[in-house]
């Protein structure tokens, strides 16, 4: 069953309403635990952890072996971080574990033709998902969207339709869109953040059963920060943990909806106006599910924080001596933890996980400009 995180009404998840009728958005009714006991020992990657999932088969599932990732222990001047490595996903970025647990749901559900928004990665991922479900995909993105993404959406057979204007214009002509084809907006989907859990039960897991103090998660809708908090406060409720890691959710200043409402204690974003970002996967002035972002940060005890273009490129650079080449949205866990190791709110001897989110290889035109011209 699904429910309206607005008015609380419930429905039947074969109605496949996108959002609710006044407008709210729709959360699955899922488990409120999960323990170690339930994790399926003979999978690998994120389906070992399918009892806490959407899915009514989840054996009968088309995957290309998503999840599973390295988390890699490393030093940032002095701090003890745990690399969770999720540009390693099959398409180059985590959005793999949304759209592997979302697309499969929708199979499930019957839907044969959709239509997706997305700034790059989750376009791409939708598309190969799709292909492998053998559903119709039809993906909107912004015209500034990395070539690289584009050509890998186009190259898994999905349709791409290229939006002038922000990423918000590019949302919205999708929904038009959409009258007669079904809208599978990861954004406003149910199921996606379910998914994206997986990396944070695999986090928990990796560690020994144990939970770290902190995380650091780029943050434009929110995804990541959705997932992580479903999975810990699952993990709280059956008694496996005896508290919640702080979140840190991360933005550039030139879109830092979430970054305003938590500085200025709102329960719920503001309309922002944006600024062009080399962040370009977090770019979204309007999170549809920004009242549930900022209420999971809260609960967490964690912050948001927003990051110039400067100390953004400056974290692109420091991860790539370290061998990281990510793209300069994942980069702003870098920018993080400059700015929150001097400001003492990260700590030696805490356990500090970081995500690194998107493969630098979508974004080698865009990285290649940077480095001729960076950003002051």
């Amino acid at each position: 069953m699904l429910h309206c995180f607005r008015c609380g009404e419930v429905f039947d998840e074969a109605a496949l309403l996108w959002r609710c009728p006044c407008g709210g958005v729709l959360d699955w009714s899922g488990p409120e635990s999960f323990s170690r006991s339930s994790i399926r020992t003979e999978e690998t990657g994120m389906w070992r952890y399918a009892a806490s999932l959407p899915l009514d088969s989840p054996d009968s599932r088309v995957s290309m072996g998503e999840g599973g990732t390295p988390l890699v222990r490393g030093d940032w001047n002095g701090l003890s971080v745990f690399w969770k490595l999720d540009f390693l996903c099959p398409t180059g970025s985590y959005k793999d574990r949304g759209m592997a647990c979302l697309a499969n749901r929708l199979r499930e559900l019957g839907v044969r033709e959709l239509i997706e928004d997305s700034s790059g990665n989750a376009g791409s991922s939708m598309a190969a998902y799709c292909s492998l479900a053998g559903i119709e995909c039809k993906v909107f993105v912004p015209r500034y969207t990395s070539e690289g993404k584009c050509v890998q959406i186009l190259s898994y057979g999905a349709e791409l339709v290229r939006i002038p204007g922000t990423r918000e214009d590019t949302s919205r002509a999708a929904e038009n869109a959409a009258n007669e084809t079904y809208y599978a907006s990861h954004n406003w989907s149910p199921y996606f953040a379910h998914g994206v859990k997986t990396f944070a039960f695999e986090v928990w897991e990796q560690l020994g059963f144990r939970a770290p103090d902190a995380v650091l998660l780029p943050a434009g809708q929110g995804s990541l920060v959705l997932g992580w908090a479903l999975a810990f406060e699952e993990l709280l409720a059956s008694g496996e943990i005896d508290r919640l890691p702080r979140i840190y959710a991360l933005q550039p200043e030139n879109c830092a909806p979430l970054a305003f409402a938590f500085d200025h204690r709102l329960d719920a974003p503001e309309p922002f106006s944006k600024k062009e970002t080399i962040a370009e996967g977090i770019s979204s002035a309007e999170p549809v599910r920004g009242v549930q972002v900022l209420s999971a940060v809260r609960r967490s005890g964690g912050t948001v924080r927003a990051f110039s273009e400067r100390s953004i490129w400056d974290g692109f650079n420091k991860l790539a001596r370290k061998g990281f080449y990510v793209e300069p949205t994942s980069a702003i866990v870098g920018a993080a933890l400059e700015e929150l190791r001097s400001a003492g709110e990260l700590r030696e001897g805490e356990r500090i996980v970081a995500l690194l989110s998107g493969s630098g290889l979508k974004a080698t035109e865009k990285i290649l400009a940077l480095i001729g011209d960076p950003p002051v």
